[in-house]
């Protein structure tokens, strides 16, 4: 007996051999299955054998090879009220001695029934089945039905060895057809969209409260599109993205905990004019929460779709700060404001206020403002009170540009506005003077800092909160420098001593900049003081002070107070007056590495307003290394930009504007630029993030001797253009044909 089942095993696996040989060799399944097709019924002594497959833009799994021609396409739904269906959820096979037994079926699933309209106008009937998930790296990819065995026997375990040995070796190919990748981020690796040694740092930092894919995002500036191609890639379902206008919460919602759908990552989406159910979820391999929530779908028409954490949870609306309740999404919040009909705005001089800053809806509102602000990368929040009954504005500054997000009614107008100051300790009774304060809350498990000014307007107080950017410095490459200013910043920081200066208008990235460059610079073997006002950005290794200008300690205190502490670099976060910048040129001179900032529009500017402070022209002259003056422009979305031919006449403009050095551009007849489109991923504004463009002024030995004679700035600047400075507009226009920004960015940022 053992001899005839060694025998009747080496058989099969002798046969299965050439099948999965002649499936192999064809460039595609289907290719292959019509030759494999006998032999896979001998195989199994089998009557019908059917393969379904996924496919990733649909709810279904269809039969794409069937035995029989009777019917040319079965589709069925991924829920357990089919058997089909329900080995494609739960990704386990079913050995079934008798389809058409209820009891039989509903012990494998309450749900499972067998649909026999498949078989009412032929002639065939199913009996018995052995029924097998197709998977790669656990995903579901296609579901293998052998159905009735010959000899009128049921299936045994050894027909379900087989088959699942078969399912596997089918998975394989349908790997290679479907473009499967083996892991749910290798499509952002083979793409270059980030090298494997940054993804795997970010992989290492990732855990249960800040995923990869935020990090992904934040740190290696990856849009959620680009992640959701991978995810999608990898799980072969459909990507949703957090897009409010074309999804809404659908109604089985209600009656669902919302903690429970928040602790699961699910939500169940809708969308206008369409009856699908989609259950949006951040893992679609985790058949457990798939099946628990399938059980409250029911009957729905229903989609499986992969979805980021944080999206997921911006549907739901569940995403808290640290000192506040479980949020909710703008448009609901605010009509919950509206229906508070019975209040009226008092137009006389009382100062009372309607409603309490203590009011549940007014905390949520400034919670989910500043949960979206984070959401939306702003820089500041801006509230703009309206006259009388007019409601107050809610504007934000995105990638640099104001645009309005929302209008709170005028009843809540005052009990936001002291609900900010409360946050930010401020006097709620003070109305009349201007105020600043800062307060700090958790979003989305990161920490973020929130710099308030309040100020008096004749319709009532306006507030205006920045956002401090806390958190790691970048990297120097992603300061994204050209080539030229890129080696030549990093022979200045070579120096042992000497000042380097970083300059341009306020929120121009300065201190992002300043940190990178310390990155750089950061080694045990140096001892790094800074001086910051306020401290934004931390590294570990650098001894970092916030200053108190109210206690008296100023920049030029902590300045005197550093010199007594063995410090190699200093870094002094804004030099605002005559004894900080003096103070600074001196320890420059006493062999030290000064680092610090100034509100300049350009690097030739800085020097002469140094000079107008003060300063001695040859101590200045002797110590100061190089002046990096940049600007924040608008970048292209990535996701949209759309390439074309350059214009003659825009090709002349290049030429023309970039001067004498234009034969470094290369550029000839064939010139592609890049121009702005429009989608989802930028909110249709068709940019999307910022970059840095710069110059860089290196003090040569000529420039040193134009410093000590009181050069005017247009001298200097002739004379840093001779060292070989490429000016602002210079550096924007390589930008521009590197397809980072348009000119209409450019122009909104540089006047010349």
């Amino acid at each position: 007996m053992t001899k005839a089942i060694e025998k009747d095993t080496q058989q099969f696996y002798s046969r299965l051999t050439k099948v999965l040989s002649k499936i192999y060799q064809a460039k595609r399944f289907e290719d292959a299955y019509p030759l494999v097709e006998k032999t896979l019924l001998a195989l199994f002594n089998a009557q019908r054998i059917t393969v379904y497959q996924r496919n990733r833009s649909s709810k279904d799994i269809v039969s794409r090879f069937k035995t029989g021609q009777d019917l040319q396409e079965i589709r069925v739904p991924i829920t357990a009220s089919s058997i089909a269906g329900y080995v494609a959820l739960s990704k386990q096979p079913v050995v079934i001695k008798d389809v058409t037994d209820s009891t039989e079926l509903q012990n494998i699933h309450p749900a499972l029934r067998f649909n026999a309209s498949f078989e009412k106008n032929i002639e065939f009937t199913s009996r018995s089945m052995l029924v097998l998930p197709i998977l790669y790296q656990d995903v579901l990819l296609g579901v293998l039905q052998i159905i009735n065995r010959r000899d009128g026997k049921y299936f045994s375990a050894i027909d379900l060895k087989r088959g699942k040995q078969f399912a596997e070796l089918v998975g394989q190919k349908f790997r290679y057809d479907f473009g499967c990748t083996e892991h749910p981020f290798d499509f952002l690796i083979e793409q270059g969209l980030i090298e494997e040694k940054a993804f795997t740092q970010l992989e290492s930092k990732a855990d249960q409260r800040t995923p990869l894919t935020r990090l992904l995002r934040d740190h290696a500036r990856l849009t959620s599109q680009q992640i959701g191609q991978s995810l999608e890639c990898f799980y072969q379902v459909p990507f949703i993205g957090y897009n409010p206008e074309k999804y809404f919460l659908h109604p089985l919602c209600e009656q669902v905990n919302k903690a429970y759908l928040k602790n699961s990552n699910i939500v169940l989406l809708s969308e206008q004019g369409n009856e699908t159910v989609f259950i949006l979820i951040d893992d679609p391999n985790d058949t457990k929460r798939l099946i628990e929530i399938k059980n409250v779908v029911g009957q729905h028409d229903a989609q499986i779709c992969v979805g980021l954490l944080d999206d997921i949870h911006q549907y739901l609306g569940v995403v808290s700060t640290n000192n506040a309740s479980e949020g909710a999404n703008l448009s609901s919040i605010l009509d919950e404001l509206d229906d508070n009909q019975d209040l009226e705005v008092d137009d006389s001089s009382s100062e009372a206020e309607e409603v309490s800053e203590e009011d549940s809806t007014v905390v949520r509102l400034v919670n989910r403002v500043l949960l979206d602000a984070k959401r939306l990368r702003a820089s500041d929040i801006h509230i703009e009170p309206g006259k009388g009954k007019v409601p107050t504005s809610v504007r934000m500054r995105i990638d640099g540009v104001c645009q309005e997000i929302i209008q709170v009614p005028a009843t809540h107008a005052k009990a936001t506005v002291s609900r900010i100051k409360i946050m930010s300790r401020l006097d709620i009774a003070e109305k009349r003077l201007p105020q600043d304060g800062k307060f700090a809350v958790r979003l989305q498990g990161q920490p973020l800092e929130v710099r308030v000014a309040t100020i008096p307007t004749v319709n009532g107080e306006g507030v205006v909160m920045r956002l401090l950017q806390s958190g790691d410095p970048v990297s120097y490459d992603e300061l994204n420098l050209s080539p030229r200013n890129a080696e030549g910043l990093k022979e200045l920081l070579e120096h042992p001593h000497g000042i380097l200066l970083v300059v341009g208008p306020t929120g121009s990235g300065k201190t992002t900049t300043l940190h990178a460059l310390l990155a750089t610079l950061n080694t045990p073997e140096k001892k790094i003081w800074t001086a910051e006002d306020p401290v934004e950005i931390t590294q570990p290794g650098l001894q970092q002070v916030q200053i108190q200008p109210k206690t008296g300690f100023t920049f030029a205190a902590a300045l005197r107070a550093f010199l007594r502490a063995d410090p190699d670099i200093i870094l002094i976060g804004e030099m605002r007056d005559k004894e900080t910048a003096h103070s600074a040129i001196e320890a420059s001179l006493t062999g030290h590495l000064v680092l610090s900032t100034l509100h300049t529009n350009s690097a030739p500017e800085t020097i002469t307003r140094l000079l107008d402070l003060g300063i001695d022209p040859v101590s200045f002259s002797d110590a100061l290394l190089g002046v990096l003056a940049q600007r924040l422009v608008r970048t292209l979305c990535q996701s949209c930009r759309k390439p074309y031919k350059a214009k003659q006449e825009e090709i002349d403009y290049l030429t023309r504007r970039y001067g004498k050095h234009a034969a470094e551009l290369g550029l000839g007849d064939k010139v592609k630029l890049y121009k702005a489109v429009g989608c989802a991923e930028c909110n249709h504004t068709g940019y999307r993030g910022r970059t840095g463009i710069h110059e860089l002024l290196v003090s040569t030995p000529t420039m040193a001797e134009k410093i000590n004679e009181g050069a005017t700035i247009g001298e200097i600047r002739l004379q840093a253009e001779n060292d070989n400075m490429r000016s602002l507009l210079q550096d924007g226009i390589l930008k521009v044909l590197k397809g980072d920004i348009d000119f209409d960015q450019l122009r909104r940022v540089i006047a010349e």
